[in-house]
């Protein structure tokens, strides 16, 4: 992994800061058009007074003050917007790039879901209704460890609903438990000792939620079946708004999981995902993401070690805040809050940055654009003489302009 991580980082690269660059040329510009302004007002007859003074006054008023902090400033607050929202940016230039983002590939769990069992479909067989069938089902499962059984209990609990007291507790190795309430013995058992004691079920339910890879478990009481829970990785809430906000910006959603066919065709139906690839092993990771990149520019969300390289590899890689260490070390942008709606904040946010940047860097350019010629004394001839004093009074006025264009940024 640390290998994959390092192949993909070296293949990534480096863009040139614009803003220093273009403050570089403007500082060679300034000292270029004074030098140019001195000569001919020289040359042209008017005193060596009067040639200095609408050199300086170039030179002052061409200051790069505006055009380098055009993104500097607007850097600085979109980095405090982005923290303040939870999104933690480890890699500037990839931040830019989100703008620009054609496709989002999420991992499953711990990402789009909570990485724990939860009751996803109750179904009663006769007249107890379903909140009795999950009480009864999490009395017995209440002190097991299994992870089902925990998945059982924890959806009780998220309904606040309140145990019953249970005699004569035992397991039924591999099957299931058993226990009386109130007198009655009640089972919560597996799909296989249901067929060993030969009670079969025709209920096309049934066989929905088993064709989506969820798991199942049955509720007797005595011989009689009464109920059915199907349990399955839970689905975070925020993800269905977070898929509904990317794709209302166009963004297709995609999702990548080691599962089997069934249960991501679950999970990419609950959230309407555009696409979804499983049975994907950890080191295909970053390799279906290179050939998803040969269509669209594509951001990796995930939480894991096996997630690294495919967040290295993706122009964009964006960690769960509470995931391993290795991935967020991989990550160009952290979620801090573990939110994946954060991911849609990430692309709104890198637009609006980029726009507040290219309305300061046009401010600045438009600026020197007229302001330069005038300080030159082209307009001498109609008694327009700039000072080097109003020079620098117009100079600190762009800077404050592009200033307060830059804290005017705002994400909502």
């Amino acid at each position: 992994m640390i290998e994959l991580v390092r192949k993909a980082q070296e293949s990534k690269s480096r863009a040139q800061d614009l803003a220093n660059r273009a403050a570089f040329l403007l500082t060679v510009l300034a000292l270029s058009v004074g030098a140019i302004t001195f000569l001919a007002w020289f040359l042209y007859g008017r005193s060596l007074d009067f040639a200095i003074e609408r050199a300086a006054t170039v030179m002052v008023i061409t200051c790069p003050h505006a055009l380098g902090l055009a993104v500097p400033l607007v850097v600085a607050v979109s980095t405090a917007l982005a923290a303040n929202s939870g999104l933690l940016i480890r890699e500037r230039q990839a931040f830019e790039r989100s703008r620009d983002l054609q496709a989002v590939v999420f991992d499953k769990t711990r990402t789009l879901t909570l990485g724990v069992f939860g009751v996803t479909d109750i179904f009663s067989f006769g007249s107890v209704k379903e909140d009795e069938i999950l009480k009864r089902a999490a009395s017995l499962e209440v002190n097991s460890e299994h992870p089902i059984a925990r998945g059982i209990v924890r959806s009780a609990e998220e309904k606040e609903i309140t145990f019953l007291s249970i005699e004569d507790f035992s397991a039924i190795p591999g099957k299931g438990v058993e226990a009386r309430i109130e007198g009655t013995l009640i089972r919560v058992v597996s799909p296989g000792y249901l067929k060993e004691m030969g009670i079969t079920i025709k209920d096309d339910r049934v066989e929905k939620v088993e064709s989506q890879g969820k798991t199942v478990v049955f509720l007797l009481e005595d011989q009689n079946l009464i109920g059915m829970l199907a349990l399955a990785d839970i689905v975070r809430e925020e993800s269905h708004e977070a898929i509904t906000r990317l794709k209302e910006m166009g963004v297709k959603c995609m999702m990548l999981t080691g599962d089997n066919q069934h249960v991501a065709r679950w999970v990419a139906e609950e959230l309407g995902l555009d696409e979804y690839f499983a049975e994907i092993l950890p080191l295909e990771k970053s390799e279906k993401i290179k050939e998803i990149q040969k269509q669209y520019r594509v951001a990796m969300v995930g939480d894991g070690i096996n997630d690294a390289p495919a967040l290295v590899q993706a122009d964009v890689g964006i960690a769960i805040g509470a995931g391993t260490d290795v991935a967020v070390e991989s990550a160009d942008i952290v979620l801090v809050r573990s939110d994946p709606r954060d991911v849609a904040d990430i692309i709104l946010l890198s637009k609006k940055t980029y726009s507040k940047m290219f309305q300061n860097l046009l401010w600045a350019t438009g600026y020197n654009s007229f302001a330069i010629p005038l300080a030159a004394g082209v307009a001498v001839s109609y008694g327009i003489v700039l000072t080097p004093a109003i020079g620098a009074a117009l100079m600190s006025i762009s800077t404050i302009i592009v200033a307060i264009n830059a804290r005017l940024l705002k994400l909502h």
